[in-house]
């Protein structure tokens, strides 16, 4: 229902300085943070009355290319560059909500009625946050403390995730906090700032108080203030009535929050980053190698059929791997069909449970680390670890062995690493010593799993060629629970054939029955003297340092390349401010 304007005198726009990185004490009814939005309105010669259904259609950027919209527009540093991320981010704030009784978060495609363009839509039936949460959450100086019980906050992350997928944003949300119950409208758009040109990062919001049988505007300046806010917000969100407005507060709920993300950004061809027709059931990131040739080799279209690439394109492919634990009483919900959840660990075959102690005083219990091979293994050479940080998941298919080395080829883990902090935007670990202890372990677990099992597949290990009729028959189809269950072994626990090589039992019914695994013994170290024993163990010490200097100096060649990028951009950036300003002066004459 819409408020009327009649009652005592109404404004709730906050203007937020982007450069603001403090908590204010004002709250949301403070006057420190709030500014005459009707003064802002006179200052660019924009009309002051209220809308209605004759308002001009929403303007739209000259540049709609995230990465070229302008010297104006400030791209904050915890941007990431595809967009994927940034939608995961959305969603984390969603789960975050389900200690305030969430039980879905929905995420779907619609179109804009006044230019018919795509738009992105969050849903959730969360807390919803009060004026002052929203504040916070569209405040572009605000940043909400850590937590150890959520992923993600209504912070920097919502910020510059609706940034990165989109130029404009509008967040409805209704929330009952204290007996008090509450529904809010708020809109960043950098459309706006550009078009009016305005100096400081203008966030026009209205609130309403629910709480009685009337819904009374909440009031911080005048009645003049607040009814700019809303034309604002009507001018430049996608809605061009008041009723449309309150419509998508209706469809809320009592209770949630919904985001609704338009003004999308395009690629360098001219066309929307994120594919909404290529499947109608998911949102995708355009796979611009799919057309770069007409015939692609077998081997290559088995690679892109594996979860390890569809993941890095497909949003709903993401989505299924992006928590650790199932959940119980909460849904992902893509374009109307729920994400199905998906863990790896539960498809591994030969698979081992190992236990790691980061010797942090924080983390008591060890952490399992589950590895083994792949269920297409030896088919394709897909390899590396799934690291989650509270359940939450940072690094898919993280390859901890070299580059073009065999070892480790088919053998993937998982494992949750809440000892070591993520990055910013949540797509890395930052680099500090626990995780350098972490790489080395994941390295030596590879490698000793690989030593163990990989004559099961026909790999060989150093020194032993491999042998493909020695190979143990492997079913195609995914293996159930009573399918490769290994007997657990200690280390030291191995049996010695007369003359031969160390070999070890592997179980594979249910431990119902084991065999050996069949080992080539021509190469054995039968009748070589201990000089020919030591010299080989020499010769391979030094292929072991020669690679791990080739290592360093691959990683050094990588730190400068990503330097000489980063100065790019920089000259970039700069060559582009000189050719706008030159432009505008050209225009000028």
């Amino acid at each position: 229902m819409a408020p009327e304007s009649k009652n005592a005198g109404v404004s709730v726009v906050v203007n937020l300085d982007s450069d603001s990185d403090s908590d204010n004490d004002d709250g949301v009814g403070g006057r420190g943070a709030f500014r005459s939005m009707a003064s802002l309105m006179d200052k660019h010669q924009v009309p002051s009355t209220t809308a209605d259904a004759t308002v001009a259609p929403r303007e739209n950027l000259e540049c709609r290319s995230f990465w070229k919209a302008g010297e104006n527009f400030v791209i904050p540093t915890g941007v990431t560059n595809p967009a994927a991320p940034a939608i995961a981010e959305l969603i984390d704030n969603a789960v975050d909500e389900i200690q305030n009784g969430a039980t879905f978060v929905k995420i779907d495609k619609i179109n804009i009625v006044k230019d018919n363009s795509p738009a992105l839509v969050f849903q959730d039936d969360g807390g919803g946050m009060d004026p002052d949460g929203l504040r916070k959450c569209m405040s572009l100086g605000y940043s909400s403390k850590k937590s150890n019980t959520t992923i993600g906050q209504y912070g920097n992350g919502f910020k510059t995730s609706t940034m990165r997928l989109g130029a404009d944003d509008i967040v409805f949300t209704r929330s009952t906090r204290g007996g008090k119950s509450t529904q809010s409208v708020g809109l960043l758009s950098y459309t706006f700032l550009r078009k009016t040109g305005q100096d400081d990062v203008v966030v026009p919001m209205i609130d309403i108080d629910t709480s009685k049988e009337r819904p009374q505007p909440i009031i911080y300046g005048s009645a003049e203030d607040w009814a700019a806010s809303l034309e604002i917000i009507l001018k430049w969100s996608p809605f061009s009535t008041e009723g449309e407005l309150w419509q998508q507060l209706e469809d809320i709920g009592t209770h949630g929050t919904k985001v609704i993300i338009y003004n999308l950004w395009l690629n360098d061809e001219g066309i929307y980053e994120l594919s909404f027709h290529d499947d109608n059931e998911d949102i995708r990131l355009r796979d611009e190698s799919v057309h770069d040739s007409k015939r692609v080799h077998h081997n290559l279209l088995e690679l892109r059929s594996h979860i390890s690439y569809h993941l890095r394109y497909s949003l709903r492919a993401y989505a299924s791997m992006l928590y650790l634990k199932r959940f119980n009483n909460f849904k992902i919900i893509l374009r109307g069909i729920p994400v199905e959840q998906f863990n790896i660990a539960d498809e591994l075959r030969l698979p081992e449970t190992i236990k790691y102690n980061p010797h942090t005083t924080k983390e008591k219990a060890p952490t399992e680390i589950k590895v083994g091979f792949i269920k297409e293994a030896p088919k394709l050479a897909v390899c590396g670890f799934n690291v989650y940080h509270k359940n939450r998941l940072i690094r898919p298919f993280w390859k901890v062995t070299m580059g073009g080395e065999r070892r480790g080829s088919g053998v993937v883990g998982v494992l949750e690493a809440n000892f070591i902090e993520p990055a910013h935007d949540k797509q890395d670990f930052e680099r500090s010593s626990l995780f350098q202890r972490l790489e080395a372990r994941l390295k030596k677990i590879v490698s000793n799993y690989w030593n163990t099992h990989c004559h099961v597949f026909g790999y060989c290990t150093y020194g032993m060629p491999a042998d493909k009729s020695k190979r143990i028959a492997i079913p195609d189809q995914p293996p159930t629970v009573n399918t490769f269950n290994p007997l657990p072994l200690p280390s030291d626990e191995i049996r010695v054939s007369q003359g031969g090589p160390i070999i070890r039992e592997i179980s594979l019914s249910n431990a119902t029955s084991s065999r050996i695994a069949a080992v080539d013994t021509e190469n054995n170290l039968v009748g070589k003297s201990a000089h020919e024993i030591s010299e080989e163990n020499i010769q391979l010490f030094m292929r072991c340092e020669e690679y791990v200097k080739k290592e360093t100096e691959l990683e050094q060649t990588v730190s400068n390349l990503a330097k000489e990028l980063e100065e790019t951009k920089s000259k970039c950036a700069r060559l582009a401010l000189l050719v706008d300003a030159k432009r505008r002066e050209m225009q000028q004459v």
